[in-house]
């Protein structure tokens, strides 16, 4: 295998391609997120904004729509958090995320699940589900506390909409604008399909997709970078499994870094345009190592929520969004060039919030 060393601004370069991030692509909004392994989710509106500033003329109504006729979904899937995944995708690695998801929702609930048979709360919950009306957690929780009256209703429902019974979030839950609470069906029947197949053994034909589909939208990384991004065990198996089709490099401190052959690899001095990136955004959390991307000392910033804008492919302020206007706080002192362009971007960013889903603009 190849020994180049790749730094972090070449690191940097070859994520912001892979993330669309360098130039937006035209490819059609279910092929962009199925590339980008999903978007995390948790916050419905999010998604959106990730997505304008990836995809050439994005239209939110597009995204809606693939909601509604179920060819995304949002579930719980890496890390425990919710993400919005193509179905195909939700469907072959939702079985492969199960042991840790429970393993999660014991670590959260430990008191409230203790000398409880997991086993049979997602079997009481299935049929609970199967006459196919849409459930709320609360709803659920409260319905299997009454078979369970010594247990309180909410880590009942959490346990299984999180973890028991792979389960997605209903339309008009993330549809563009919707502040629609979560309702639950299984993933199963949202996508009229028969019972999920079970977590596979090691090492399986799901852990080596996800090892290339990782790579492809997040390489180079290190196999702590992966583990970072889906929080999965035993993933060491698939990516030997597939060593020889990866080549090889290693960065400033001498970590090995996988990669695909022909991935895109800008060169370190490529241009990289000013990108506004909602919260959570995985540009950032896919990485156990995030310097590539943003400084240690602004670390917090990634998990706290903060939405961040991207200079020179660097996190190099944050955004907020109210009264239809963008109010940018840089976290250094910016060029006259470059406040320039975080204004310009600006306003294309204020102008898709305020009138996306009325009429289309297209973004370059």
């Amino acid at each position: 295998m190849r020994t180049e060393r790749l730094d972090a601004r070449a690191l940097n370069r070859a994520t912001l391609a892979r993330q669309f991030l360098l130039a937006r692509t035209g490819a059609p909004v279910l092929d962009a997120v199925a590339h980008l392994c999903g978007l995390q989710a948790q916050e419905p509106q999010e998604p959106f904004v990730g997505l304008w500033s990836r995809v050439r003329g994005f239209d939110p109504s597009e995204l809606s729509r693939l909601l509604e006729e179920r060819a995304v979904v949002r579930l719980h899937l890496m890390r425990r958090t919710v993400h919005l995944v193509a179905a195909d995708d939700a469907w072959s690695w939702r079985p492969r995320h199960q042991v840790l998801l429970r393993q999660r929702i014991l670590g959260v609930y430990a008191r409230d699940l203790a000398g409880l048979d997991l086993d049979e709360l997602a079997a009481q919950a299935r049929a609970l589900l199967s006459d196919g009306r849409p459930r709320s957690l609360g709803d659920i929780g409260r319905e299997l506390a009454e078979r369970h009256p010594d247990r309180a209703p909410r880590p009942l429902g959490e346990a299984v909409v999180a973890a028991l019974v792979p389960a997605v979030q209903l339309p008009p839950r993330g549809t563009w604008r919707s502040t629609a609470g979560a309702r639950y069906l299984p993933l199963s029947e949202w996508l009229g399909r028969g019972a999920a197949p079970e977590p596979p053994d090691e090492p399986d034909a799901v852990g080596k997709d996800l090892v290339r589909r990782y790579l492809g939208a997040f390489g180079p990384a290190a196999s702590a970078d992966l583990r970072a991004w889906c929080g999965l065990a035993g993933l060491p198996k698939a990516v030997a499994a597939v060593r020889d089709e990866l080549v090889g490099f290693r960065d400033d401190r001498g970590r090995e870094l996988l990669d695909l052959p022909d991935a895109p690899r800008p060169g370190p001095d490529t241009p990289a345009p000013v990108r506004f990136l909602p919260a959570f955004d995985n540009a950032i959390l896919g990485y156990h190592d995030r310097s590539r991307i943003i400084d240690h000392a602004h670390r917090g910033l990634s998990v706290a929520g903060a939405r961040v804008v991207l200079v020179d492919g660097r996190v190099t302020a944050t955004w907020t969004h109210n009264a239809d206007a963008i109010h940018v706080t840089p976290l250094r002192q910016l060029t006259p060039a470059e406040r320039a362009a975080v204004d310009e971007e600006a306003g294309h960013l204020a102008t898709f919030l305020a009138h996306a889903g009325h009429a289309r603009r297209a973004s370059q």
